[in-house]
């Protein structure tokens, strides 16, 4: 039987909804001031050090790895990156005052996949998405943090590329080295104990809720009013823009299902956190990353929700 429209869009508002539900309750929380500042950076330290590399590593201990290992995905998903950061920054050599570039150019093409694309991966393929998504991110993190120090240092004159701290960075990242040390597990079926196993689900349960929660804490409402037209362009390039054109690419070069929609709700994740403490570290202008962010995470609940309706109703995913 054909599913209409609105049991199509009802279906997509499933996947999405809880996740954004969650950044503005997270919003919610702040304004009201049952959670401040010093919640959100405890809690965001324990997001990234325990509970989402926790969530990682179980996620793929559970999986086959011949379903989970898309080495062509991966490969895609690392040039597609690569070509994203070339666009923007060539239309940012034309259009944005050059002191602006660097953090201009990071804001368009970082996305927060580690944890908005992953609980969207999770919402939509539930845990074989965690686990190709968990894959993923070894090459988001590697591409990311490598891209955005080149592109930031290129426009931070005073600045000197550190690249041994970089590597040093990326080799003790906790989600690399979630991803690093389940493989042999993953590789070799080697089970862990029942108790284990329940205490580790029972801790990576919290990953997801608690992230979001903080996305929607760090939200500034006001910064929004204060938005300038830089801000706007790289959010339009980051949420429509460049998630159309990859996803795009994606399917000519014949990606489809999950596979397709994996890699659409990665691109079309919002700005990530971490871009405003890189622009931080080297002094840049952090007003604009941070109206980035806002911006996009924002955008996200509508761009990213019409974004897999359209791919369903296209019979893409």
């Amino acid at each position: 039987m054909p599913v209409s429209l609105f049991e199509l869009f009802a279906r997509t508002l499933d996947v999405t909804l809880p996740v954004f539900a969650m950044v503005f309750i997270g919003l919610g929380l702040k304004r009201l001031g049952w959670i401040d500042r010093a919640f959100v950076s405890t809690a965001s330290a324990l997001v990234f050090k325990a509970t989402l590399p926790t969530l990682i590593f179980l996620s793929l201990i559970k999986a086959d790895l011949a379903v989970a290992l898309d080495i062509p995905l991966l490969v895609f998903f690392a040039l597609a990156t690569l070509c994203q950061c070339a666009l923007s920054w060539v239309w940012a050599s034309f259009r944005i005052p050059r002191e602006e570039r660097g953090v201009y150019v990071q804001g368009a093409f970082r996305g927060n996949c580690g944890v908005v694309g992953l609980a969207l991966a999770a919402g939509m393929y539930g845990n074989d998405g965690l686990s190709a998504g968990s894959l993923l991110l070894g090459v988001v993190i590697v591409t990311y943090n490598v891209l955005s120090v080149v592109v930031l240092a290129m426009y931070q004159p005073g600045q000197a590329t550190d690249w041994r701290s970089l590597l040093w960075k990326i080799v003790t990242n906790p989600l690399i080295i979630a991803v690093v040390a389940a493989l042999p597990f993953t590789a070799w079926s080697v089970a862990l104990p029942r108790w284990l196993m329940t205490s580790g689900d029972y801790f990576a349960s919290l990953t997801l809720p608690l992230a979001l929660i903080c996305i929607g804490a760090t939200l500034s409402v006001s910064s929004l009013r204060d938005s300038q037209q830089v801000a706007l362009s790289a959010s339009v390039m980051k949420m429509v823009i460049l998630p159309v054109l990859a996803t795009g690419a994606a399917r000519l070069m014949g990606f489809s299902g999950q596979s397709l929609g994996l890699l659409f709700l990665f691109f079309a994740s919002p700005t990530a956190a971490a871009s405003f403490v890189m622009v931080k570290a080297i002094g840049g202008n952090v007003a604009l990353a941070a109206n980035i962010i806002a911006i996009t995470t924002l955008m996200a609940s509508v761009t990213v929700t019409v974004g897999v309706f359209a791919l369903r109703l296209l019979g893409w995913i």
